[in-house]
């Protein structure tokens, strides 16, 4: 019984599975498919209660396996991704005065970054074909996710990136057997040279805005925020940092799913944010106008992506949830870092505290109320960026060892 078919988001067309690997044909490559489900055979199939659809026993993103477009059969890799904490973090409500935000750390996933998900399922995919080679492009944390996933399956990856990505996420490829290529150029090259890659040779390609199942992997952090938080109780707002538009347009199939099998009785809407040196979706939702690409300068490297792959499908789902898009400042990101991070422990790097950042941002505005039930996602953790994070803090006392020295630094603390 096929539980989903895969639809075009520019022009509406279903395919079944079998059909189309990447892209709608008439489309090209900017036709985007959408997984969508067939809800009511998936209840006949498994059941309507959420202990039906969901094994609460397992301890990672494949407790939703009935919810993922893989085979219940498929073996999965043994790795610990998904099921990450989710905190009250009550000495930062306490700071801030509000009572229902809550922070859902992904930087605790194997790679250290959400991305992990997105891996997870495209590597099952990829294994499900027979795949022996593969690739993707990446400003670093989506490569080092893949990288890691075909380590531990046996595939060869070939990975492209800027050269200017943070040495901690080259390190982490290279550490993985990646073949890493970094170029002399932006994301967005990077991008374009995976696809033709993939073209020229046959590889399995894993970017996100190009496998339409890789945004179904990532949608699990949202399951996840709202079966933690509670489902008769859902948040009001899920707060997400977006470059590529994939996460976004994840939150927006998590909601889609939980609200269609009757397990939330609302739906949350999704407040996007981006750095206001690469804002072109933040542009496009509050103009009303296409997204124009930009060059790219911010601090956030993760989401600084000139021309966002996913900006239909996120921008699908923006709309679909009455959402709302922000930018805020690298300033007000560095802010947001140490803020988070002495208030809750969270230690997240510039483009996951930018969701956190835009929270304090509308907070303050009123745009979100000190009362409302919130969750802001964290996609990374900081020390992936070990040179941005120096950056918000500045630099340790450095002293000849005596206690005469210390009690100098002490006064004028």
């Amino acid at each position: 019984m096929e539980l989903y078919k895969l639809e075009c988001v520019i022009c509406g067309a279903k395919y079944n599975a079998n059909e189309v690997e990447y892209n709608c044909p008439a489309c090209g490559d900017e036709g985007i498919l959408d997984v969508i489900f067939d809800y009511e055979k998936i209840k006949s199939l498994y059941g309507t209660s959420f202990t039906d659809l969901v094994d609460t026993s397992v301890p990672t993103l494949w407790r939703y396996k009935k919810l993922l477009p893989v085979n219940l059969d498929s073996p999965v890799p043994e790795s610990a991704v998904g099921f990450t904490p989710l905190y009250k973090a009550e000495m930062l409500r306490k700071h801030l005065g509000v009572s229902n935000l809550y922070i859902k750390d992904d930087g605790r996933n194997p790679t250290a970054s959400l991305k992990d998900r997105a891996s997870a399922v495209g590597i099952v995919k990829a294994m499900e074909k027979g795949v022996k080679t593969a690739t993707c492009a990446s400003t670093g944390n989506a490569a080092c996710s893949f990288a890691y996933a075909c380590a531990i399956t046996g595939i060869k990856s070939h990975i492209f990136l800027p050269q200017t990505a943070p040495k901690a996420k080259i390190a982490q490829l290279l550490i993985y057997g990646a073949n890493v290529i970094a170029i002399k150029d932006t994301y967005d090259r990077a991008y374009e040279l995976a696809i033709e890659a993939t073209k020229k040779w046959g590889w399995y390609n894993r970017n996100c805005a190009y496998n339409p199942y890789l945004v179904e992997g990532k949608k699990t952090v949202a399951l996840e925020v709202i079966e933690q938080i509670g489902l008769d109780n859902p948040p009001d707002s899920i707060v997400i940092s977006i470059g590529d538009g994939c996460i976004c347009s994840s939150i927006g199939k998590a909601i889609t799913d939980m609200y269609e099998l009757g397990f939330i009785s609302k739906v949350p809407r999704i407040i996007g944010v981006q750095a206001s040196g690469c804002s072109p979706i933040y542009d496009a939702f509050n103009n009303g106008t296409e997204v124009i690409e930009c060059v790219p300068d911010t601090i956030a490297d993760s989401i600084a992506v000139g021309l966002p792959r996913n900006r239909f499908k996120a921008m699908k789902y923006l709309k679909k949830t009455n959402g709302i898009v922000e930018k805020v400042t690298d300033e007000e990101i560095l802010n947001a870092t140490r803020v988070l991070a002495r208030k809750s422990g969270v230690f997240g790097e510039p483009a996951g505290t930018t969701a956190f950042a835009g929270y304090l941002k509308l907070l303050e505005k009123g745009t979100i109320g000190k009362d409302e039930n919130v969750a802001v996602i964290i996609t990374g953790n900081g020390l992936k960026d070990i040179d941005s994070a120096m950056k918000a803090v500045g630099k340790p006392h450095i002293i000849d060892p005596s206690i005469e020295n210390v009690a100098k630094i002490l006064n004028q603390s």
